[in-house]
Order: structure tokens, then C-alpha cells, then sequence
């Protein structure tokens, strides 16, 4: 039968299936196929907390949605076209999401009775018409794919596992994306055992030519590749870009960089992909707990290394006495915090910006610090550069914020010229003449001075400091002095920043303010409303302490102010505490990001008042 091709400007696929299915492998390797192919593309992963849930069950649904265009786009896109769904779990849990009107290609072979009872279904909803606003397309993946394996010898259980790459070529076919990315992935990542990279090659071909001979798809769909600037690109995670940020900042300064780090969720893809960078002369220091390991970072701080250590809000409250040290001793120090759902252990795998407080207020007495955050995957490598360029400029740690959605999500990435980034110039004292550990030079920084070099030897620790000599100091009025010093360099950081830009008009009826991750909800809303006539202006914080100098100036010109962000409103109290406004909170705590949808209400709300 003569299939029909239909061109369109983007399309959403959402892989759903337990969380030994594979479908984050699926999604991950769709998404790096869509990224060759040249499409401008944007990804939300989102995997139970358990290693491995009960097979069919509600809580251990595994997904991987990612939008892919010819246009630019700025979000994994609110409602997928496409929903694979692997069992009767994943239907179940994401349904509720799919587009009315859209496309269910559903592995029949595992709606057995056992696994809808799981999913908490009465009936097949295949076969009833619980489904009929959708087109639904019942292919035997299961089936299928140990009838393409069945001659290589392989176990039932190996011979299964294959069925991700049957629904992987099945969706391609339906797109047009070419196979040859995955097949080279494949018989690399398994080319010590061809047999499973012939079966799952065999898998994916039989997904793959299934779509083009079975009657039961009439149409395929075009998403021709984007227009992107000139330049050499790669698909990138928000994890991948701040690990070649950070060693960027390394490169660039010359000094070592050292990580010390404690695995945990969704950070600990920074420490293993830092890892690998040995050739630069990296090190890296699994800890034996998240103390031990920013311990040993200011240590190599003090030493004369860039201090780097990764973790999330769990992590970040154990490191922050620590953290407070490297306030005290003034060292240069790179917290990453890849936020998560919490308190507590909380939602391990899902998204969360909640940590915002934390990081500006989350240390005894008067103990301030920059805080920097990242707005798009591909932004994490800008920020947390920041980040080291700040902390090595100021004598001074420095918190950058990701979060899971950016941490795991994906997007294309202009590689910079390394010429090309910001000078961070490592200065250390070899001058013994006239040295004292607290001298200060015009950004109220201390001198950095590498232990062992003659003539500098000098002391620090937690105990308050006696301004200039270092000295051990409990007099009441050195204590206000150096309070203030320390306060006053981190609020003179504001005159080394860029000034708070705002897109839109300068002044009018609302603004609306986002941090973090919320950037592509907002930019997607935005568009959206504009083509529907909506006016407003945004402004997206990158650093959050301190503020941009102008942005107070900004905030006075607007009636209202909107601020959207997936906590109970930690960026609207900052904002008025800071400046006295009054600031409307729009908050999600579901550990998701945001949908583009979800702010478009609002903003309609408030413009329409």
C-alpha cells in the first residue's frame, strides 16, 4: 500500500516501557540520530527511583520524550504526537499526556492479563473503546523481535531485550530517520559480544522495514533538518556540557583541576564523565561521603588546584559546614548542585529547583557566596565556567545550580573556540615582601599562595581571622570588619557581571521572570502567545547573588511581575525581600518541569484582568 508523506515543522515522541525495556537507550539514540539528521531538538528522560521496579507496575514506568524540528524550539514540547508504549503501565501512567488525536503504537504481546491487572486495568484497553479518541496501532514486538534473533542462539531473556531496538526502527521508519548512527553505536557498544550487536541490529531492521511493508500505516512524516549558525555542533546533556565546562575553565587557566565527589543522583554523571579526562591532567576522588569529598577539594584548592565538587540537595546540605570553610579561608571552590525532589531522599529521579535558598542562606552566620544557574543544558557549560572564572577572580566559592531536567535533558551544541571563552587568569603570590595572608586587592580578594613557597608560609582555619595579618582574632569590632569585607566582595561581584537584559519592551504590564530551567517553558509560552496577539516581556536570572545590578531598576517598570519556578516560590521571596516588590509566585512542585501550557494560563490571566 502507497504510503502517504506528510512535512511537518516538529514532532514530539514519547518511548514509555518498564525500566529494564530500554527505554532510555531507545530515546537517547533517537535523539542523537535527530541531532546527525541536522533537526534542533529538546529531550525530557524521566526514570523511576528504583534500580529496578516490579516489571509492570505503575511506579516503575521508565520514559524518554524528546521534541525534534526544523525550527528552533526550546522545550521537550507539552504533548507528545507519538506514545510507544511498551505494557499496559506505561499507557496507563502516560496517557493522560498524549495529544487527543494522537498516535498509540502499543506492544500487544505484553497487555496480557497478569500485567493490566498491575497497571490497575479491568479491561484490555486495546480492545474496548477506552481508546477511541486516539489512533491506536497494536504491533507484536515482543514477537517480532525473537522471530528476527531466533537463529543466533541467544536466551530468552537476552533474545527480549532486543524489542527496544524493534520499537526504535519502527519510529524511525515512521520519521524518516536514517539507521546508520545506531547500528555504528551498536556494534560499539557491544563489539565484545557480536552476537548481541547482530541481534539487536536485526531488531532494529525488523522495527524498521515492519513500518514500511505493514498496511496498517498509511502515513510517514518529514521533519527536515534546522537552520542552525554556521559552526561544529554536538548533542549534548546538561551533565556533559558542565563536565567540558569545568574543564574548559581548567584549559584556560591553567590550573589542574581536581574533583571530589560522592555519587548521587543526578550528579554522578558529572563525576564519571570528568573521569575520563585524565589526558588533562584531571583528578578525580570518589569520597567516601559527600563531606570527605568537598574536604578534599578545598584541600586542593589550597593547594593551587580549581576545587570542583558535584553534588545534589541531599549532598549540598552534608558539604555546606565544609562550604563554610572555604567562606572562612577564602579559597576558590566550584559547588555543582544538580537539584532534585526532595526533603529528605525525596524524589531522587525527578526535577526540582527547591535548593535556590539553600544555596544563597543554607550556611551559619554571615556567610556569603555567589550563586550562579545554568538555563539550558547546553548553558551549563557557560555557567559553570562562570562559575570557575568568579571563584578564582573573588578568592570564593561559588554555588552553580542545574537540576534534573536540565542535567539529563539534551540539546544540539555549538562547540566554542576555547580562544574564544572569557580570560580566567590564576594569579598566585611568590613575593614574600610585605605578605599578609589577608591583604585584599581592588575585587577585596585575598592573595592565593601555593603551600611551600618560600617566605609565604602562613596559617588559616575556620577561626575568625584578624583583618590583614590572618591572625586568630575575637575582637568584637575585627569580627564586624571582616563580616562586612567578605559580605561587601560578594556584593561588589555585581560590577563584574553582565547587566539583567530583558526581551520585550523595557516597561509595560508584565514581566515575567524565570531562573534555571524554567527558560524553555517560558521562551516556548512566550512564542506561543505572541502569535496569538499576547504582549509581554521576560527576563531570565542567570546570577542569582548577587542580582544584576539593573535589575531592580527593571522590576520598578512593570505592573506586574510573574515568576514560575518548581518550588513554593523561592525566587519571588528573594525578589522581595531585595527589592520590595510585589511579585506574583506561579509555582509546580510535581517534580516535572513545566509545561509552555501552564504559564500561557497564567500569563492569558493576568494580561486579560
Amino acid at each position: 500500500m502507497e504510503k502517504t508523506v506528510k512535512v511537518l515543522k516538529s514532532a514530539i515522541i514519547r518511548f514509555a516501557g518498564d525500566s529494564g525495556d530500554g527505554m532510555q537507550i531507545a530515546g537517547s539514540r533517537f535523539t542523537e540520530t535527530s541531532a546527525v539528521f541536522g533537526n534542533d531538538l529538546s529531550t525530557l528522560p524521566d526514570f523511576p527511583a528504583e534500580i529496578r521496579a516490579p516489571a509492570g507496575t505503575l511506579f516503575g514506568v521508565s520514559g524518554f520524550q524528546v521534541q525534534f524540528a526544523s525550527t528552533d524550539i526550546y522545550s521537550p514540547g507539552d504533548e507528545p504526537d507519538v506514545l510507544v508504549a511498551m505494557n499496559p503501565a506505561a499507557l496507563k501512567v502516560n496517557l493522560k499526556d498524549l495529544k487527543r488525536g494522537g498516535t498509540i503504537i502499543a506492544n500487544e504481546d505484553s497487555f496480557t492479563e497478569k500485567n493490566l491487572q498491575l497497571a490497575g486495568y479491568s479491561s484490555n484497553p486495546l480492545d474496548d473503546t477506552s481508546l477511541s479518541e486516539y489512533k491506536v496501532i497494536h504491533v507484536p514486538i515482543t514477537k517480532s523481535t525473537n522471530h528476527a534473533v531466533m537463529d543466533l542462539g541467544l536466551n530468552a531473556k537476552d533474545a527480549n531485550r532486543c524489542k527496544n531496538f524493534y520499537a526504535l526502527g519502527l519510529t524511525y521508519w515512521l520519521y524518516d530517520r536514517p539507521l546508520e548512527t545506531t547500528i555504528n553505536w551498536i556494534q560499539n557498544k557491544f563489539k565484545k559480544r557480536p552476537e548481541i550487536a547482530e541481534a539487536n541490529t536485526r531488531a532494529l531492521k525488523a522495527g524498521y522495514f515492519f513500518g514500511e511493508t505493514a498496511e496498517i500505516f498509511t502515513t510517514r512524516y518529514k521533519v527536515a533538518p534546522a537552520h542552525l549558525p554556521k559552526g561544529t555542533y554536538r548533542n549534548v546533556s546538561g551533565n556533559q556540557a558542565a563536565s567540558l565546562g569545568i574543564l574548559s575553565a581548567s584549559v584556560k587557566s591553567g590550573l589542574p583541576l581536581f574533583l571530589g565527589s560522592y555519587p548521587i543522583t543526578p550528579a554522578s554523571d558529572i563525576l564519571h564523565e570528568v573521569s575520563t579526562y585524565k589526558n588533562f591532567g584531571v583528578k578525580t576522588f570518589q569520597a567516601e561521603d559527600e563531606i570527605a569529598a568537598v574536604c578534599a577539594a578545598i584541600g586542593a584548592s589550597f593547594g593551587g588546584a580549581l576545587g570542583f565538587t558535584s553534588t545534589s540537595g541531599p549532598g549540598l546540605a552534608l558539604k555546606q559546614e565544609a562550604i563554610n570553610l572555604a567562606v572562612m579561608v577564602e579559597l576558590p571552590l566550584v559547588i555543582a548542585d544538580i537539584q532534585r525532589g526532595g526533603p529528605s531522599t525525596g524524589l531522587p529521579t525527578k526535577t526540582e529547583q527547591a535548593d535556590l535558598l539553600q544555596a544563597v542562606c543554607g550556611r551559619n552566620s554571615e556567610s556569603p557566596l555567589p550563586v550562579l544557574a545554568a538555563a539550558t543544558p547546553s548553558d551549563c557549560f557557560n555557567m559553570i565556567y562562570e562559575s570557575a572564572r568568579i571563584a578564582v577572580k573573588y578568592m570564593t566559592p561559588v554555588i552553580f545550580l542545574s537540576d534534573g531536567f536540565l542535567a539529563n535533558g539534551a540539546e544540539p551544541w555549538k562547540i566554542p573556540d576555547i580562544k574564544d571563552l572569557p580570560e580566567i587568569e590564576a594569579k598566585f603570590r611568590t613575593d614574600p615582601q610585605g605578605f599578609f595572608p589577608y591583604l585584599r586587592d581592588e575585587n577585596l580578594a585575598r592573595p592565593w599562595v601555593k603551600p611551600g613557597t618560600p617566605g609565604l608560609e602562613h596559617r588559616i582555619g575556620g577561626l575568625e581571622k584578624q583583618h590583614i595579618t590572618g591572625n586568630v582574632s575575637y575582637d568584637p569590632q575585627n569580627h564586624e570588619l571582616m563580616v562586612n569585607l567578605r559580605a561587601k566582595k560578594i556584593k561588589n561581584i555585581e560590577n563584574g557581571i553582565p547587566l539583567q537584559e530583558v526581551e520585550g519592551d523595557p516597561e509595560g504590564d508584565l514581566l515575567v521572570i524565570g531562573w534555571g530551567s524554567t527558560y524553555g517553558a517560558i521562551t516556548a509560552a512566550r512564542e506561543n502567545l505572541f502569535s496569538q496577539g499576547y504582549r509581554f516581556s521576560r527576563a531570565h536570572i542567570r546570577y542569582l547573588n548577587p542580582f544584576p545590578k539593573n535589575l531592580g531598576d527593571i522590576l520598578m517598570r512593570f505592573r506586574k511581575i510573574l515568576v514560575p519556578e518548581m518550588n513554593l516560590g523561592q525566587l519571588s521571596r528573594l525578589l522581595k525581600a531585595e527589592y520590595l516588590v510585589d511579585v506574583i509566585s506561579l509555582t509546580k512542585v510535581q517534580g516535572l518541569p513545566f509545561k509552555a501550557r501552564e504559564i500561557e494560563q497564567k500569563v492569558i490571566e493576568l494580561l486579560t484582568k
